[in-house]
């Protein structure tokens, strides 16, 4: 018999999450470690949104887990965020129903659609004649 389950990422500039989401006891683990242990713990409630957003009860018989790599620390949290809301939304449109992934999703974009769709802004690449991607060199007559 096979597992229940489904696997979804989420993405920040080059941050990645993977989340591996399956039939469970409710428990959400990020690279090992439970979520209530993510650091820097100032963005500690941007990971629990959607759990926040949707109520325990829809994560209480899926257990999650996420693997995430690259990018800075802020960016992997919202990698991550985002990871738990896509991993949740095709968890119940592939084993629940229609009715209660249009609930959730409606709900997720409303209140933040970043939650879902990830951010296409990447960093400009630098170009000559100045030390940024926009900036130039000051200019000088003599």
């Amino acid at each position: 018999m096979q597992v229940e389950s489904v696997q979804t990422f989420g993405r920040k500039k080059t941050a990645v999450a993977v989340a591996y989401c399956k039939k469970g006891k409710g428990l959400i683990k990020v690279n090992g470690s439970p979520l209530e242990l993510v650091q820097p713990e100032i963005l500690r409630y941007k990971v629990f949104e959607p759990i926040l957003l949707l109520g325990r009860h829809r994560f209480a018989d899926v257990d999650i887990r996420i693997r995430v790599k690259g990018g800075g620390y802020t960016s992997q949290i919202y990698a991550i965020r985002q990871a738990i809301a896509k991993s949740l939304v095709a968890y119940f449109a592939k084993y629940v129903d229609e009715q209660q992934k249009k609930e959730i999703k409606e709900k997720l974009l409303e209140y933040d659609r970043s939650l879902l769709v990830a951010d296409p802004r990447r960093c400009e690449p630098k170009k000559f004649g100045g030390r940024a991607a926009r900036a130039r060199f000051q200019k000088s007559y003599r």
